[in-house]
């Protein structure tokens, strides 16, 4: 039996933050992962980031072989590749890094800072007493042993297999199984082109339920004539295996002639509001087991290291009062709520909507700039969605029938700015329940509209 302050469930971007805040204030960390530790930090995303996210964590931004391209925007592509808007702002500058390098810079970081870690250690459940999370029960990959380990405060990122979300008790209001609709099922390779890229100074993201359902396919420049280009399909009931796709409709366009495989892989990504409740007694969770990357592109990086921080922020003075029940450990909710979740549960509204979309629907939304580039960047930073609503649009749109579509566009925005308020006023614990279920009709109701 071993006791820590801290045990961290997984060493991705936000276990690793979590537990080097946590070293770094002086409490004992234990940070497992099943990996050895020479791959960790491997996994498979499309390995962009935006700048504003180490200045809020306070990590020092990619270099070196961490860093693969600097990002000054975003083109985003119709399904009938006629019409791409560009779009640029300083909301957007950003990177595309080498995961893997990234992933070992932030583990060691965590490791200089006094977190010990336990690789090849799998974590088999939560040890529950006195209606608390204590530890984890796990397994040594190296001998096989079945081991325990304690901690005033479990953080459970363990990315979206969330060992510990499913197995915790139902009345602390974590949702275990999350709906396959909810999910995104990804493949992407990383591909030498025998050319540069055109622009490769933005990331290029295209629309279409045809080729990829209920998600987009992309391409992300990395450095030389590299590319991590893959695709992302919602995980529906019969979806298609996003390789197949892949292959079929990706692969052969011309971009990619006589471009070389350097490796693939496939993973899956939850791409949904944040879960109501992020915490339990002497429980958090961090990362993909709380849903917490960006709804619209599934960007986890940057929300995982957020939340790692805060997490560990909390969970010091809950054990510094030597109190770590869920009351303790609320204003994580709250905190990370303001910070980034209210943002993502207005970007889930309009994913709801974007995936109701058809390909013709994309085509005239994007071709008659109903949304314009300016208002989009404005929306993916968390403000109200504009929309281009000019007498010309109205005469357009009702000439030809459209108008089923601007209204649901209209209830889309509308709906936006109802979750994200509703998101900035998270509830105390005593009211959670209310705010849930106005936070379910409003989810219901976008799952509802049709046009």
């Amino acid at each position: 039996m071993r006791k820590f302050d801290f045990v961290v469930v997984g060493a991705g971007t936000g276990g690793c933050l979590a537990a080097r805040t946590a070293a770094k204030m002086g409490f004992n960390v234990g940070l497992i992962d099943v990996k050895p530790k020479q791959k960790i930090g491997e996994k498979v995303c499309g390995e962009g980031i935006g700048k504003h996210h180490f200045t809020t964590v306070d990590v020092n931004p990619p270099s070196g072989e961490e860093l693969s391209r600097e990002v000054k925007g975003v083109e985003l592509t119709s399904p009938d590749m006629k019409t791409t808007f560009d779009i640029q702002g300083e909301g957007l500058y950003g990177y595309t890094i080498d995961r893997s390098a990234f992933g070992q810079r932030l583990l060691c970081e965590a490791c200089e800072a006094g977190a010990e870690l336990l690789e090849l250690t799998r974590v088999r459940s939560p040890i529950v007493k006195n209606d608390t999370v204590i530890g984890v029960e796990v397994r040594d990959e190296k001998e096989g042993d079945i081991k325990e380990l304690f901690g005033d405060i479990i953080i459970d990122s363990s990315g979206y297999a969330a060992i510990l979300r499913k197995r915790l008790p139902k009345k602390w209001w974590n949702e275990g199984n999350i709906l396959g609709a909810d999910m995104a099922i990804c493949y992407r390779e990383i591909r030498e082109l025998d050319s540069l890229i055109d622009n490769p100074e933005n990331i290029k993201l295209f629309m279409s339920a045809a080729i990829a359902p209920g998600g987009y396919w992309w391409v992300f420049p990395k450095e030389g004539n590299k590319i991590n280009v893959g695709i992302g399909v919602q995980m529906v009931k019969g979806f298609t295996n996003p390789r197949t796709l892949f292959y079929k409709h990706v692969i052969p366009k011309a971009m990619f002639k006589d471009s070389k495989v350097i490796e693939s892989a496939g993973g899956i990504v939850p791409t949904r509001r944040p879960l109501n409740c992020m915490t339990g007694n002497g429980v958090i969770l961090v990362g993909d087991s709380a849903c917490q990357p960006n709804p619209i592109h599934g960007g986890g990086i940057g929300p995982s290291m957020l939340a790692g921080k805060i997490a560990a922020e909390i969970g010091a003075e809950a054990i510094e009062k030597g109190d770590v029940n869920q009351r303790s450990l609320w204003r994580y909710n709250v905190d990370f709520m303001f910070e980034y979740g209210a943002k993502c549960a207005g970007l889930d509204i309009f994913r709801l909507f974007l995936q109701k979309c058809s390909d013709k629907d994309l085509n005239f939304g994007m071709g008659h700039r109903i949304i314009k580039e300016e208002d989009l960047l404005s929306a993916s930073m968390g403000e109200d969605l504009r929309l281009n609503t000019s007498e010309k649009i109205e005469r357009l749109l009702s000439g030809i029938r459209r108008m089923s579509f601007l209204r649901a566009l209209r209830i889309t925005a509308n709906n936006m700015r109802l979750i994200r308020q509703h998101y900035k006023n998270y509830p105390n614990v005593n009211d959670i329940v209310d705010w849930t279920s106005q936070t379910d009709k409003i989810i219901h109701d976008m799952r509802e509209l049709s046009f």
